[in-house]
């Protein structure tokens, strides 16, 4: 396996718009990776963002909000008009995140399930195990998905 494919996997992985749903099938269908090698790598680049973010959001949003102005209002703009919508957050807390993060829609993920935690005031330590767990079936799902559509339609050439 060449060791700059893993790093490219591992990156766009862990890149906001890309994560382990558009990187997997890029590992699998173009760089050669096997699908357990592809789920493996794309799991783990898009895991190390998720850390960061965790630890970061607060300390940093605070920081921006105590130096300038225009980042409190913003803060104090999207605390209040997300807490409005907040209905499912309220009633499930935490797991929650697992299906936000697991469905792979536009605007979900990963980096999304992080902000959610922060502006709905999930803890650290029950964030990382539900959206850890919602990127664990977003990675299997896409894995699956592109191994059974290999299975079904045949590569060019191949016949």
């Amino acid at each position: 396996m060449d060791p700059g494919a893993v790093i490219l996997v591992l990156v766009l992985s862990a890149t906001p718009m890309f994560e382990a749903r558009y990187a997997i099938p890029l590992a699998i269908n173009t760089l050669g990776f096997t699908p357990a090698e592809a789920f493996t790598f794309g799991l783990i680049g898009n895991l190390i963002p998720v850390v960061a973010l965790l630890l970061l959001l607060d300390p940093v949003s605070g920081y921006l909000s105590r130096r300038f102005a225009f980042f409190d209002r913003f803060f104090t703009w999207l605390f209040e008009r997300t807490r409005r919508h907040s209905e499912r957050f309220e009633r499930w807390g935490a797991l929650a995140l697992i299906p936000f993060v697991a469905v792979p829609l536009p605007v979900t993920g990963a980096w999304t399930g992080c902000a959610a935690a922060f502006v709905f005031g999930i803890r650290f330590r029950y964030a990382l195990p539900t959206i850890f767990a919602g990127m664990v079936i977003a990675a299997l799902a896409t894995t699956l998905g592109v191994t059974t559509l290999q299975a079904l339609i045949p590569s060019p050439g191949g016949i």
